[in-house]
């Protein structure tokens, strides 16, 4: 398999880029157990869930979310 380079990925369309780094992002997501947080983002994510199980009618569906992202 050929190691593939910063400047391979630069030489590459746009819409080729996009795809690879969707493949990347699929291959990460696939298994989360292995993204290791720092204490800053567990500390962050901590404080937003405590903040939604005081709140919860300020949370939004990830459905929603996602209209909302892709606007």
């Amino acid at each position: 398999m050929k190691k593939i380079t910063v400047a391979d990925v630069l030489s590459m369309p746009v819409s080729e880029r996009i795809l690879f780094v969707e493949d990347v992002w699929d291959s990460i997501a696939a298994t989360p157990e292995t993204v290791q947080l720092t204490d800053a983002q567990r500390t962050e994510l901590d404080k937003r869930l405590e903040y939604y199980h005081k709140n919860p009618l300020t949370g939004s569906p990830w459905d929603e979310v996602k209209i909302r992202a892709r606007g």
